[in-house]
């Protein structure tokens, strides 16, 4: 591995839009509906949850188009928060960002693309009878080993080069957005019994559902700060579903004209996102009967709907969509993630070699130590749960980068902003609103969401002050 100088700015307005929307349509979307509506029950309540989500994402994605301006080089969430703050918030971030936050969603992902392979491929399906290996509690599946595959050879590609990844990350990204809207219009034009009338008719009524040992569903009224409480617990998979909107910033180094470009692809990423979000929601309403929404097989109710469209054939189709958009994903998360570890370790808070960039001007052995640890995820099998819990954890990082725009505005009012937050301020003290309620909400009423991301961050506490006196006996 020899060392370039610089990264190489080879990613336009297009590549970069790519890179928010596909980093952001993972699985979720086609997933976590079912258990937003065991929460909240009314149709009305879903799309709102969705709506809610979206407006807080395309809000967050404005404030973060002044940051972008403000520094527009790799590192993004971590640089902002290190500037508006000081060195030790920015490395808690840097540091839960490696140990779950990315890393972790890297492995959700590689693993749903293999649980949906499985579709074609039944030995991959994580079932007792396809076990591996297994050491006491652990299991090891074959679906698992073909996600670290998919993961290591996005990994490789990427360490070709910037633009060997941006061919990946765009290709694949249209055609998830086109397949996606292809799917929503047939659930719209060709199904064959609407269930529209009948699930709008329950409106905003608010219901939390019971999921009976014979299968079959039934609701129990709810209302007041219960009401509230389902409404965050059901956030938990729309927050998840919705983010990484924010990994173009990490790979700001590679952006061409990176002032413009970083804020433009936030807020048309973002927006791309929500529009497709709340859609395929009307119609998962307009093609599925509520109780069918709130317990599809596995919680897939994405297959549940392709089903009811296109018959036996849409259980083939909706899992060709998946692995078409988690393989995206994948590609996405991989390419932005070690660009954060990169621009850590050129400050002296992360492993020296992960701040050398290849002959192909990419962060190489960050690519590789990223995968390792996500790889590592995958084999444990908790990172779906690590994920819920660290979604308390990913709303507070953003708050404070929020706060932030409020914070170095006073702090360096001079410094050039080619780009000011859309709503100032109205929009970014409503995001930090709604964020700070959400955490609240779940603190009170799902507390191990809460308790878990806090201690993997705290642990980086300990962590940053090893970190700075290793950096001060090297220098």
């Amino acid at each position: 591995m020899s060392e370039n100088s610089g990264f190489k700015p080879s990613l336009g307005l297009l590549d970069a839009t790519m890179l928010v929307a596909g980093s952001m349509i993972g699985s979720g979307i086609f997933i976590v509906t079912a258990d937003i509506a065991r929460n909240v029950g009314g149709a009305g309540w879903i799309i709102f949850v969705w709506v809610l989500t979206g407006f807080m994402t395309i809000s967050a994605a404005l404030s973060y188009g002044e940051l972008s301006g403000m520094f527009p080089k790799a590192g993004g969430q971590y640089v902002y928060l290190k500037e508006a703050y000081n060195p030790l918030v920015g490395f808690l971030y840097g540091w839960s960002f490696f140990a779950v936050i990315q890393t972790g969603t890297i492995a959700a992902v590689g693993v749903a693309f293999a649980k949906f392979t499985g579709y074609f491929f039944p030995a991959l399906n994580m079932q007792d009878q396809n076990i591996l290996f297994q050491f006491g509690i652990l299991k090891i599946y074959p679906a698992q080993l073909v996600a670290i595959g998919v993961i290591v050879l996005l990994t490789y590609v990427n360490t070709k080069g910037v633009k060997e990844g941006k061919a990946i990350q765009t290709t694949f990204t249209i055609s998830k957005l086109l397949a996606l809207f292809g799917l929503i219009l047939c659930g719209f034009l060709f199904v064959e019994h609407s269930f529209w009338s009948e699930n709008m008719a329950s409106g905003f009524f608010s219901q939390k559902s019971l999921i009976h040992d014979d299968g079959s569903v039934t609701w129990e009224s709810i209302g007041g700060i219960t009401l509230l409480g389902a409404i965050a617990a059901s956030m938990v998979g729309s927050v998840f579903s919705s983010d990484a909107w924010n990994n173009v910033t990490f790979i700001a180094g590679e952006i061409k004209n990176p002032k413009r470009n970083i804020g433009l692809s936030l807020f048309l990423g973002t927006l791309i996102v929500t529009l497709i979000y709340v859609s395929a929601n009307l119609m998962y309403l307009n093609v599925l009967p509520m109780d069918q929404i709130a317990k599809p097989e596995e919680d897939r109710i994405a297959v549940a709907a392709a089903s009811a469209i296109f018959g036996a054939a849409g259980r083939s189709i909706i899992a060709i969509l998946i692995m078409v958009s988690t393989f995206g994903c994948i590609n996405g998360l991989v390419m932005a993630g070690a660009r954060v570890f990169y621009t850590m370790s050129q400050d002296g808070l992360f492993f020296k070699k992960a701040g050398v960039l290849n002959s192909n001007a990419v962060p190489q052995w960050a690519l590789w130590s990223q995968t390792i640890v996500a790889s590592l995820l995958c084999l444990s099998g908790r990172y779906g749960q690590l994920l819920d819990m660290v979604s308390f954890i990913v709303v507070i990082f953003y708050v404070l980068t929020i706060l932030g725009v409020f914070i170095l505005r006073k702090k360096r009012p001079d410094m050039e902003r080619p780009y000011k937050a859309f709503g100032y301020p109205v929009l970014p003290i409503l995001y930090i609103f709604m964020g700070l309620s959400f955490c609240i909400l779940l603190i009170i009423f799902k507390p191990e969401y809460t308790w878990p991301g806090l201690i993997i961050t705290l642990l980086g506490v300990p962590l940053y002050f090893i970190a700075v006196r290793s950096r001060k006996s090297v220098a």
